[in-house]
């Protein structure tokens, strides 16, 4: 089989939508199949590579576009001719293209996938349906959905929100993020010596992983951990992750008196994500909203138990991990605050039971068998 997936985003990008696409195609290699890339470079810059599995053609990002030029969608017919051309030359002889989140590359791939009968299969990871509105008089996003031969979701909730969008329809399906085995239990011994790896020095740590962003809450947890210090000299909070926020959390850190015992560790790789995520003995996800938060999940097979706001993501996992998983109403730093330290005074790692989910739900092999089963029943032949 051919198949050609279609993303705004590649590895090095950290978005959902790069680490699926790049992941999905490692699988699909692996089983014989040929694999190539429609996508943007890098949104943070620096250089291009392709990803192990197959070539990428790089679509250049829409910068500097005139105003007029916008309205009056001449930009947009010229991508739109550029990604059909270049599809031309690398998707005819596609069994099956597989696009991921939205935006005019997305589109663009969904209608030449319509005129030249070759099936694609659509994924959604959150915003696409979260910020979903119809638009007129032409949408193209609405028209990508209805032509897929299936649709698949990064959560329960989110395809249920679709739904009650009037987008139902049929071979809609949830397949939940892949969280690789890098992400695991690791005995105490073992857990000590990487935070001493890591330079954390307090008894107690706990653990955030997310962008530096509005949506993300980190504002909350800062002030949360501010009442947690005041419970408790004995623990450290580390925040991993970039963004346009790091100037102000730093600043509220220091107005709180906090500074000393907060790290903002920034951008750090997996393998570095895998280590604190196992050191830690609680995870916080503050956000304001998430389809389903896959540093949670990942937190989760270290270990390490979970306290999340009330999103629909924080919810979804609490249906599926049970009390590994405490959820706090959103913005709400006092009680965000409670269950924190609720969790560093149980002392409790994560149940056997969360270990038999991970390997039903999210584990790289059950999650490549379920699009592989899907490309199966799909592709063009």
């Amino acid at each position: 089989m051919f198949i050609v997936h279609i993303t705004p985003h590649l590895p090095p990008d950290q978005a959902a939508n790069a680490i699926l696409p790049a992941q999905a195609g490692e699988w699909s290699k692996a089983r014989g199949h040929e694999v190539r890339y429609l996508a943007h470079p890098p949104a943070q810059g620096g250089g291009v590579e392709d990803p192990a599995a197959g070539p990428v053609e790089w679509v250049p990002r829409r910068e500097g576009v005139p105003a007029l030029s916008r309205l009056l969608r001449i930009d947009a017919l010229q991508r739109t001719r550029h990604i059909g051309g270049l599809l031309d030359r690398i998707g005819t002889r596609a069994n099956l293209l597989h696009l991921h989140s939205n935006g005019l590359l997305v589109e663009a791939a969904a209608r030449w996938a319509t005129r030249h009968r070759v099936s694609y299969v659509l994924t959604l990871y959150g915003t696409e349906i979260w910020h979903y509105r119809k638009k007129w008089p032409v949408d193209l996003f609405t028209r990508a959905y209805k032509g897929a031969a299936a649709v698949t979701f990064y959560s329960q909730g989110l395809m249920a929100r679709a739904v009650e969008l009037g987008l139902d329809r049929p071979n809609l399906s949830v397949v939940y993020p892949a969280v690789p085995e890098m992400f695991a239990v690791h005995d105490q011994a073992t857990r000590h010596a990487w935070r001493e790896a890591l330079g954390i020095r307090e008894p107690q740590l706990i653990v955030n992983v997310k962008r530096l962003h509005e949506l993300a809450g980190q504002t909350y947890l800062i002030d949360a951990f501010a009442k947690v210090r005041q419970a408790r000299q004995d623990v450290r909070l580390v925040i991993c992750g970039a963004g346009s926020l790091r100037e102000s959390l730093e600043a509220q850190a220091a107005a709180l008196g906090i500074t000393g015992a907060v790290t903002f560790a920034g951008l750090v790789g997996n393998d570095q994500v895998a280590r604190y995520t196992a050191a830690a003995d609680v995870f916080a996800l503050p956000s304001l909203l998430e389809a389903l938060p896959t540093v949670a999940v990942e937190a989760l097979a270290s270990g390490t138990p979970v306290v999340s706001a009330d999103h629909p993501g924080g919810l979804e996992l609490q249906k599926i991990f049970g009390a590994d998983v405490a959820v706090v109403p959103k913005k709400d730093a006092e009680r965000l605050a409670r269950a924190l330290l609720d969790a560093l005074a149980s002392g409790r790692r994560t149940s056997p039971a969360a270990g038999e989910a991970l390997a039903r739900l999210f584990r790289p092999n059950a999650i490549a068998a379920q699009y592989e089963a899907l490309y199966q029943r799909v592709a063009t032949r």
